[in-house]
């Protein structure tokens, strides 16, 4: 009965890893075995120190090699454990090459058309100095990445647990991360090619769609708005927030559309019992207006004692008797065909899904999220394919 021999009897002889014990298993053991090509060497020895018999042998080389196996076996296992706990130890991640080859993947988590404009605005925002939001900076992701974090928050809403175990970060960095970049992109994108940037009337002519030729010198379409909040804590609020419209608590905000469909103009939100005229009132967009400009708004905008001197307003008529007359059912579809644009706008917008409930801990944010989110929207292709071919005329 053989002798078990232990593996660490020949660990003084054997290579110092698991390689190197692997690579002497395809080239000659330096280990001395009796062999029959060794015959003649062995005639100088005594005949004591001879083996016996081929028996004998062929133990001591079946011994030798199952020692061998036994450590070359235990190094193995050792360095199978070292590699599952490294395993274990590895996070799932997500970045931005695993979609950066592919636009309608970038369309689908951040909702900019392609690679070519996320890279450009990511390359200019990149280029700006700011501080982050908590007081600390974010070293361990790289700063595409954390755009690419925030847009994701904009267009799909994950939340921040999502982000974090995406992104191998903490909340609270997910936090720092979509707050500092949400305010980067308010001043360095709203803020310097959006507000106070309103075209005149004519360049709106330049690129006026057919369904404006009954008002050429208009400058501008809005509407109203609601975006549903989480209900406040305190009984003031929910009742300032609550809309007799929507029958919910929300948020309220005017949307103004160039005749192409562009977006020109994105108010401050407000608490939701707020009407329509209050926030024209407060909100500045009339300040933009000149003597001769045009305004396309829906029936509820009861503005004209509000509008500077000069400046003319179009709202379909009121039906005042049992039913219009031909000339107002033709001027309340002239006007409907007009309007239609500033809601395929306000749709667009909406498709950022942050914008479908407001939560309690981003409300101090949301007119922020709303601008950002408008202006993200005038970066894809135009609203009106009619007047694609003059979208970027000077």
């Amino acid at each position: 009965m053989l002798t078990e021999v232990a593996p660490n009897v020949l660990f003084e002889n054997l290579p110092s890893t698991s390689k190197d014990v692997c690579d002497h298993r395809g080239s000659n053991l330096d280990i001395e075995v009796p062999s029959t090509s060794k015959q003649s060497s062995m005639s100088d020895l005594s005949l004591e120190d001879r083996p016996t018999s081929r028996s004998e042998s062929r133990l001591s080389t079946t011994s030798s090699s199952s020692s061998l196996l036994e450590a070359e076996n235990y190094l193995l296992k050792k360095q199978v454990e070292e590699l599952q706990n490294q395993l274990k130890s590895l996070k799932v991640g997500f970045d931005f090459s695993a979609i950066e080859n592919n636009d309608a993947l970038i369309n689908v988590y951040t909702g900019l058309p392609d690679k070519a404009l996320f890279m450009a605005v990511f390359k200019y925002l990149d280029s700006q100095n700011f501080h982050y939001n908590l007081g600390w900076s974010v070293v361990n992701i790289s700063r595409i990445n954390q755009f690419l974090m925030t847009c994701m928050k904009l267009k799909l809403n994950p939340i921040h647990k999502d982000l974090a175990l995406r992104f191998g970060c903490s909340v609270a960095t997910v936090s720092n991360i979509v707050i500092t970049w949400l305010h980067v992109m308010h001043v360095c994108l709203y803020k310097k090619f959006l507000e106070n940037q309103i075209p005149t009337r004519h360049k709106n002519k330049t690129c006026m769609p057919s369904s404006f030729s009954p008002f050429t010198n208009c400058k501008m379409v809005i509407d109203c708005t609601e975006i549903y909040t989480e209900v406040p804590s305190q009984l003031d609020k929910q009742k300032y927030t609550y809309s007799s419209y929507k029958h919910r608590n929300t948020l309220k905000g005017l949307v103004g559309v160039a005749p192409n469909g562009t977006i020109t103009f994105l108010s401050n939100l407000y608490v939701g019992n707020t009407s329509d005229k209050n926030i024209v009132k407060h909100c500045g967009v009339l300040t933009s207006f000149l003597a001769g400009d045009l305004i396309l708004a829906d029936k509820g905008f009861l503005i004209q004692d509000l509008l500077p001197p000069g400046v003319l307003l179009n709202i379909p008529p009121f039906l005042m008797k049992a039913q219009f007359s031909p000339e107002e059912a033709r001027q309340t579809v002239t006007i409907a065909r007009a309007r239609i644009h500033v809601e395929r706008a306000i749709r667009r917008i909406k498709e950022y899904k942050i914008l479908q409930l407001i939560p309690q801990n981003l409300r101090p944010y949301s007119s922020m999220i709303f601008q950002v989110c408008g202006f993200l929207t005038t970066l894809n292709y135009p609203l009106i394919k009619e007047v694609e071919d003059r979208y970027f005329c000077e």
